[in-house]
Order: structure tokens, then sequence, then C-alpha cells
């Protein structure tokens, strides 16, 4: 898969200048509006506002993940294997898959357009009020902004691996057969990935430790309003052309 994985795309636009905390309450209203809704007018309402968000943002096309083949070849065989249940089991599995697309879109929408040092502040200030139930907001802030920074330097690291594998000399065909690609992969990456996390405890204990990862101040402004309150209004009209239709 060639695509941007978790990375923001340097461009400047309304999109990108907004708080993430606001992105990601936008991410969960779609979400939960196709959740309870998920008909096709509303799945086409949800993919053009998408798109309009990737239009203000101006995300590059280059910026759209090239999927490899497998990928639309699974759901292409998910979609044959409904076809002896009938047609409308092949529409509502494609209406589902749509759906599981649109997530992801939205969810890559919130990475391209936002800088991951600003994932766990906005994830610490939304989860704020838990603090007086005594949940370690903090803490999961800090866990899920470090996962989202690994995921890149993961990928990145298993392309290089596995570049660096096809340069090996081609073995006999006695030792192709014992030969495992996806467990010395997986062996290297494991061993990558210590050295990596190694460097970055390393990195964020020289910087004050973890507790500096959310201390960033961050908070929605006027924009942030006004956009909340154009998705809270996609969001209304998708109920009512759910309602309509």
């Amino acid at each position: 898969m060639s695509t941007v994985l978790f990375r923001e795309v340097p461009v400047t636009s309304p999109v990108h200048s907004l708080w993430a905390g606001t992105k990601m309450i936008g991410a969960f209203l779609i979400s939960v509006v196709l959740m309870f809704l998920p008909s096709w007018p509303v799945l086409g309402l949800m993919i053009t506002f998408l798109i309009a968000i990737g239009v203000l943002a101006r995300l590059p096309l280059s910026t759209l993940p090239r999927l490899p083949w497998w990928f639309w070849a699974m759901l292409g065989a998910g979609a044959l294997l409904n076809v002896p249940i009938g047609g409308d089991a092949v529409l509502r599995y494609t209406n589902a898959a749509i759906f599981g697309l649109i997530l992801l879109a939205s969810s890559f929408l919130i990475a391209w357009t936002t800088p991951m040092g600003d994932i766990a502040p906005a994830l610490a200030k939304l989860g704020s009020p838990l603090r007086k139930l005594r949940v370690p907001v903090d803490e999961w802030a800090v866990v899920i902004a470090l996962t989202l920074r690994g995921l890149p330097l993961l990928m990145e690291e298993i392309r290089v691996l596995r570049a660096a594998r096809r340069l090996r000399p081609q073995v006999s065909l006695l030792n192709r057969a014992a030969d495992n690609p996806f467990i010395d992969i997986l062996t290297a990456a494991m061993a990558v990935s210590t050295r990596r996390a190694t460097e970055l405890g390393e990195a964020i204990t020289a910087r004050g430790g973890t507790g500096q990862l959310t201390a960033r101040p961050s908070a929605p402004g006027r924009n942030d309003v006004i956009a909340l309150s154009v998705v809270i209004a996609v969001c209304l009209g998708a109920v009512a052309l759910d309602l309509l239709t």
C-alpha cells in the first residue's frame, strides 16, 4: 500500500488550523450517525462532506492511498460469498464496506491535517472531566499518542526490511522451501521496534517525561465553534434525509 499514513500533510488550510479535539469530535459524530443510520442517502451525504473537507484542506491527490490489489480482491470475494444468499445480502455487504471506508477516510483526514504532537494534549483536554472519577486520562492520552506516532515508524521500517530482503541472493530451491519471509520480517521488525522504543523513551525522559506530552496548551477557538456547528448541521441533515427517504 502506498499512502501517507498518520502523518500531517505540510500545507496551509483552514482545516489544518483547527484544534485536534474538534476534528476528533467531528469524526465521532459522523461515526455515530452512520452507526444508527447507515442508509444509502446518508452514506452519499457523508462521502460528499468528507470530499469537501479534503478539498478545503488542500490535500494533493498524491495523498490518497493506493491500496494493493489484494485488498480489492478480498472485497470482491466477500461480495461473491454473499451472492448465493441474494441481492439484498450483496447490497448490505456493500453498504457495510462503504461504511467502514468512510470511517477509515475520516481517520485519515484527521491524521493528514493534524500534527501528531497535538493529539495527546487534545485527548487529555477532552477527557479532563473523567479525572474526577480518577480515570488515568493523561496516561491513556500518552499511550494513544505514542501508538499513533510509532505506526508510521513501524511501517517505514517494514518497507526498509522488505526492500533489504529483496536484495538478498537467491537461495536454492531446497533452502527456499524452509524460508519464511513473514517470520523473518516479523522478527526483524520486533528487534527494530525494541531499539526504537528505547531511543524514544530516552528522548522523552531527556525532555521531562511523558507529562510534557500532554502539557502543551491547546484549546478550541472561534473557528472550531464554526467547524463543529457545520459538522452538527451535516449530521442533523443526514438524520432528516434518512427520515424523508
